[in-house]
């Protein structure tokens, strides 16, 4: 069966002694929209979101630096020696930016003292935006894709196609192409990805509105969500080139951790935190926004009815 998916990619260039890609434009433009989503969202919980904007460059340069980091052990264990601790120049992992820009927040936030748990939860919407839109770069140049497959939905590569890096290996000419005149057919892993981060937000986006959940668990969610959505996508990558460790790449390995990370955080907040409500958003610094019927009404939808 013939992929129903099939557009040139757009390749990454040299501008000067540098290389320009969609790739890290698109994982950019995520972050701030991710960080947008964030601030708003809790400006409209009532609290004051110039603590959190100030947390900016500390996020962006622990996720730059987890995204690198995370790829480290597996580096070594490959036997790339100390060059693979080279905080510059290596492989990056979208999960170790997640993980890197989490631990140096709420470091930061403890610090400021800010009000840690609500900015998790809140913090869950922006993670999966960054995701959907952070994609968009990896679909753009074609990159993270999966082994060969027959499904309608996967990516048909076709001669001349110059995909990202990883992939210079699927490229093919046209008297190197088979018989059905294509190089090959793989699953786009980075769009299901995109696909499966968009669930996601709806998913968080009705448990936000209609289930009264405690503090952290909003933010436990996202990360078990999507430690085992990573779990089963990379197995379509295993044999990729990606890093593996026995029969598992690397980035499946951390997501399994994260989400028995998430699962114990779960748990562990369930039994030590109270239900979300405007009362409990006041005691942690925000403001009393309910001064009126209009403003009860907006509080109405912030919160669950049984959450007032």
């Amino acid at each position: 069966m013939l992929a129903t998916i099939a557009y040139p990619p757009i390749p990454v260039w040299d501008v000067g002694p540098l290389k320009f890609s969609l790739h890290g434009v698109f994982a950019a433009v995520g972050f701030f929209v991710g960080f947008w989503v964030v601030a708003r969202m809790l400006e409209k919980r009532g609290f004051d979101s110039a603590g959190f904007q100030s947390l900016a460059v500390w996020i962006l340069l622990g996720g730059l630096l987890g995204a690198r980091l995370l790829t480290a052990p597996a580096a070594l264990l490959d036997g790339a020696g100390w060059a693979a601790l080279n905080p510059v120049v290596g492989n990056y992992s979208i999960m170790g930016g997640f993980v890197g820009g989490i631990v140096v927040g709420v470091w930061r936030m403890r610090r400021l003292g800010l009000p840690l748990l609500p900015i998790l939860d809140v913090a869950s919407f922006g993670l999966a935006w960054g995701t959907v839109v952070g994609r968009i770069g990896d679909l753009a140049i074609v990159e993270h894709l999966g082994r060969a497959t027959d499904a309608a939905w996967g990516y048909e590569v076709r001669p001349g196609y110059d995909l990202a890096p990883q992939h210079n290996g699927l490229e093919c000419t046209v008297a190197e192409a088979g018989a059905d005149g294509v190089c090959g057919i793989y699953h786009h892993v980075a769009l299901y990805d995109m696909l499966g981060a968009g669930v996601l937000l709806l998913v968080l986006w009705l448990v936000y509105r209609r289930t009264p959940l405690r503090y952290g668990q909003m933010f436990s969610l996202w990360v078990v969500w999507y430690g085992l959505q990573r779990l089963l996508l990379d197995s379509l990558r295993f044999g990729m080139g990606d890093a593996e460790l026995g029969g598992f790449t690397w980035n499946q390995v951390s997501a399994l951790a994260g989400a028995a990370i998430g699962v114990a955080l779960w748990a562990w907040f369930r039994s030590r935190q109270p239900k979300v409500s405007s009362q409990e958003d006041e005691e942690r610094g925000a403001f009393s926004m309910a001064t009126s019927e209009e403003d009860s009404a907006e509080d109405h939808l912030r919160y669950p009815p049984d959450a007032q």
